[in-house]
């Protein structure tokens, strides 16, 4: 069954070298019971981790049925350290967080296998803890402790049983009870093979195995007549268990491991806490902070709005007479057949429309107010986002006969009538009695400026009744499409031109294109929700930071425990994917609350300061996905160095 010829080992202990094993040949049958003995430092132990798949010799052979060993690579190992070997440990390592039940069961999560449970318990009852299965390791007693992880190395059914010392830690009676179950074990035809220093425990097995200075003293059988060959040194055997892999990121096997993280993070709630606490701020900033940007895209868009879309601001420009500059709008005067000639560039222009603007006092009953009076004509409502969304708008008669109809905004509205409904009241403008018709939409302020602080009434009710102007202060004109801006700008002043009868080289007026203001905006808009994203994005990556550290210095702690998870058959990629799945659960966790966080921030925000806030869908999307990704990119590295521990190293660490 086991052949070994001429194995060596050497550790290397601050550059001094240690010969654990020398020239080592030794061969073993099936169903033997072995007891291999011999003072601290003798080797025994290295030999035992040889045969056990849990370290590999620096030369020789190692052949179990006819199969070379040191072919196979740690994942091979690993299947059969699962699957062909039972491992019973004189420190027993258990799980100390999880029950007696789930420790005996870990063999067969790494095997892959389903209704583990059932087969847990199984084992449990064959060593007689089954009304113990729940207790975790600190409520059982030495023995107990040593029972359960028996029962662990059983319950794959494993060919061979490794005991590395297991009575060292045990009482006289307890000693008994393990000694007897592995006695039970060798005659139901299992291979025992069993380190110990104690020459009572050596004398109830089959075959002792004497070692010193890393050889072979002597090999005395007590009884060659009742060894059963139970099984065929058949290569094919090894091939057989090797061969049949599973993915650890089956659906099983991947529910198993993420069961196997929640237990680890919830028996560390301290270290877990801090871990997410990272993720959970800056999550809570991300979302905090694009809902602030977002809210001011928001509100930047409502007053782009009010700009209008592709237009064109024509208004009275000055003049300089004798190096004497005149004041706005000295020299050109627009009057309402202008806007009729802009109107009329219909290959560039869609709609154009005048405004005068003053002030004057409006008095409703005993209340007045004293405000800014604008006189708009018939587009003016759809091309500046002015139509009211109570009441209605002007009519073309309206304007054409100077009715004397107003519509109010929202501060005037507030001043004049409070709570009162002004739609169909009558007030006053400069003594004359208007009928309000509808409330504008609000604007805001725009700089010193509050845009809801005005009573928009008919262009030429405003000229010839309220302000007195027979001109025009500004017209604006809708272009067709962004691409006609230049051809449009060139056009109108070449008819302005012309009509007035200028064409020195500085112009007596101006035309502004309000898509360069919008663009100057929404830039500025676009730059502050970037800059507010990068500043929480370092919060995430501090976060991500943090989440490393702490992953880190949990590998150190778990260190015992990564060693006894491969001991009985975890490979790498289930360490890895254990420790991912740790970090990206915690990081998820910390960006759901972080969100929660976020939101309640943007609220507090809003209500508290009357900043204009939204959380988006976008945002929160992005969060919990950036955070899932810190936690898949801080935790590799953490995974990456618990999966390449090696065994005995981590089962020895301290």
């Amino acid at each position: 069954m086991i052949e070994i010829n001429n194995i060596s080992k050497t550790y290397h202990t601050d550059k001094v070298p240690v010969y654990a094993l020398q020239d080592v040949s030794l061969s073993i049958k099936a169903g033997e019971f072995v007891a291999i003995m011999g003072p601290s430092g003798s080797g025994k132990s290295t030999l035992l981790h040889v045969l056990g798949f849990l370290d590999r010799p620096d030369k020789g052979s190692y052949k179990i049925f006819n199969t070379e060993i040191s072919l196979l690579d740690d994942a091979e190992l690993a299947t059969l350290r699962n699957r062909l070997a039972g491992f019973v440990f004189q420190q027993f390592h258990l799980l100390r967080r999880v029950s007696a039940i789930e420790n005996t069961e870990l063999p067969l999560i790494y095997a892959g296998k389903k209704s583990i449970r059932d087969k847990a318990y199984e084992k449990l009852e064959s060593v007689g803890l089954a009304q113990r299965q729940y207790h975790k390791p600190n409520e059982l007693s030495g023995g107990e402790q040593q029972r359960v992880a028996i029962a662990r190395a059983l319950v794959n059914e494993p060919m061979i049983i490794f005991a590395d010392e297991p009575t060292g830690n045990l009482d006289t009676k307890s000693e008994e009870e393990i000694m007897s179950i592995l006695r039970k074990l060798n005659d139901d035809g299992k291979t025992i093979i069993m380190v110990t220093h104690e020459m009572e425990v050596a004398a109830q097995a089959k075959r002792i195995i004497t070692m010193r200075d890393g050889k072979i003293q002597t090999d005395v059988y007590k009884d060659k007549t009742d060894l059963k060959q139970a099984v065929k040194n058949d290569s094919s055997i090894i091939e057989d268990i090797v061969s049949k892999k599973h993915s650890s990121f089956g659906k099983m096997e991947f529910l198993q491991h993420c069961t196997q993280s929640f237990q680890a993070i919830l028996s560390n709630k301290v270290r877990s806490f801090l871990s997410i606490l990272g993720i959970l701020f800056g999550v809570g900033a991300v979302i905090a902070m694009m809902a602030l940007g977002e809210g001011a895209k928001l509100s930047m868009e409502q007053r782009l709005k009010s700009l209008g879309s592709n237009l064109l601001s024509i208004q009275g420009g000055h003049s300089s007479i004798r190096g004497a500059s005149g004041g706005a709008g000295t020299v050109t005067r627009f009057t309402i057949e202008d806007i009729s000639v802009i109107a009329g560039m219909s290959d560039y222009i869609k709609k154009a429309s005048g405004s005068c603007r003053g002030s004057a006092q409006v008095v409703s009953e005993s209340e007045n107010w004293n405000t800014s009076i604008e006189g708009v004509s018939y587009d003016y409502g759809s091309m500046r986002a002015t139509i009211p969304e109570i009441g209605r708008w002007f009519t073309q008669e309206e304007i054409d006969r100077r009715d004397k109809v107003a519509i109010i905004g929202i501060t005037v509205a507030n001043k004049i009538f409070g709570n009162r409904n002004p739609i169909g009241k009558e007030i006053k403008i400069n003594r004359i009695n208007f009928k309000v018709i509808g409330i504008a939409p609000e604007k805001g302020s725009g700089g010193w400026r509050d845009q809801d602080d005005i009573v928009y009434i008919p262009l030429t009710t405003a000229m010839y009744r309220i302000l007195g102007k027979d001109y025009i202060d500004q017209i604006y004109a809708e272009v067709k499409d962004i691409k006609f801006m230049a051809e449009a700008q060139e056009q109108i002043k070449n008819v302005i031109r012309k009509k007035n009868r200028s064409f020195n080289k500085e112009d007596s007026f101006e035309i502004r294109d309000m898509s360069e203001i919008q663009e100057m905006l929404s830039s500025t808009t676009q730059t502050m929700s970037l800059l507010l994203g990068c500043i929480a994005a370092i919060s995430l990556l501090v976060g991500g930071i943090g989440i490393m550290n702490i992953m880190l210095v949990s590998v150190t702690e778990r260190t015992r425990e990564i060693g006894l998870r491969k001991a009985i058959g975890a490979r790498r990629e289930d360490i890895m994917s254990q420790f991912l799945i740790e970090a990206v659960v915690m990081t998820f966790s910390g960006g759901l609350i972080g969100i929660l966080l976020g939101a309640g921030v943007a609220f507090i925000m809003a209500a508290v300061f009357g900043w204009a806030t939204k959380v988006s869908l976008f945002s929160i999307i992005l969060s919990t996905t950036f955070s899932i990704a810190v936690g898949i990119g801080f935790g590799l590295w953490p995974a990456k160095k618990a999966a390449q521990l090696n065994p005995i190293e981590a089962l020895r660490f301290e």
